[in-house]
C-alpha cells in the first residue's frame, strides 16, 4: 500500500462523510455538541487538499504531514484526536514497507491507542472507540490467522457496525451527552456512527 492508497482512501472517507451527512447531524444535535459533521468533513477535505503535496512522500512522512495540518485547521474532540491518530500511525514499524494485513494492524492498534491516550476514554464509554477498539482487534486476529482481502474487510465491517450498535444502550461519558445522563441511551452515539461509516467506506475502496 503506498500514499496514493491513503489519498484514494481519504476521498472514499469524504464521499461517505457526505452522503451521510443527515444522519450523522441527527445524531449530533440529539446527543453531541453539533460540530461533529463539520470538524470531520473538514479533516477529509483537509487531507484531500494536501493531496499534490503528498503524492511523493512515503507513507509515514504524508501520515505525519496530515496529523500536523489536522491538529492546526480543525476543532472540536475530532480534531485533536485523529490527528493523534494519524501521528501515531506514521510511526508504526514497517509503515515504509510494503504493507501487509499486519501493518494494517500495527498501525490502527497504534493511531487507536494514540486516541485512547489523547481523549482518556475507552471501550464502553459511548464515543467512537466502541468501533475503533473492536475494529483493531479485528484486524490483528485476521492478520494473525492468515485471513486478508475480501473476508478480512467484510469481518472489520461488521465489526464496526455491531460496535456502532453497542453504543446505543450505553451512557456517556464525554461531551454534552454525558450531561444528558439516561436521556443519551437510546440514541447512537455521533462519533462511532461517523467512524463507521468511514470505516466501511475505506474497506469499499481499498480492497
Amino acid at each position: 500500500m503506498s500514499t496514493e492508497t491513503i489519498l484514494k482512501a481519504a476521498e472514499a472517507a469524504r464521499e461517505a462523510i457526505a452522503a451521510n451527512e443527515s444522519e450523522i447531524e441527527h445524531l449530533d444535535r440529539a446527543i453531541g455538541d453539533g460540530d461533529h459533521y463539520i470538524n470531520i468533513k473538514r479533516g477529509a477535505e483537509t487531507i484531500i487538499a494536501l493531496a499534490p503535496d503528498l503524492a511523493d512522500k512515503a507513507p509515514g512522512e504524508a501520515m505525519k504531514a496530515i496529523a500536523m495540518k489536522l491538529m492546526s485547521t480543525i476543532g472540536g474532540a475530532s480534531g485533536p484526536l485523529i490527528a493523534s491518530f494519524f501521528l501515531a500511525a506514521s510511526k508504526t514499524e514497517g509503515i515504509d514497507e510494503p504493507w501487509t494485513a499486519a501493518t494494517v494492524a500495527r498501525l490502527t492498534r497504534d493511531g487507536v491507542e494514540a486516541i485512547k491516550k489523547r481523549g482518556k476514554a475507552d471501550l464502553g464509554h459511548k464515543t467512537m472507540l466502541d468501533v475503533l477498539i473492536p475494529v483493531a482487534a479485528a484486524l490483528e486476529d485476521g492478520a494473525a490467522s492468515g485471513e486478508a482481502g475480501d473476508a478480512l474487510a467484510e469481518r472489520v465491517v461488521a465489526t464496526a457496525e455491531a460496535g456502532k450498535d453497542s453504543t446505543r444502550d450505553l451512557t456517556a461519558h464525554y461531551g454534552r451527552a454525558a450531561f444528558l445522563g439516561e436521556r443519551a441511551i437510546g440514541t447512537v452515539d455521533p462519533g462511532a456512527m461517523s467512524s463507521f461509516i468511514i470505516i466501511r467506506a475505506i474497506c469499499g475502496a481499498t480492497r
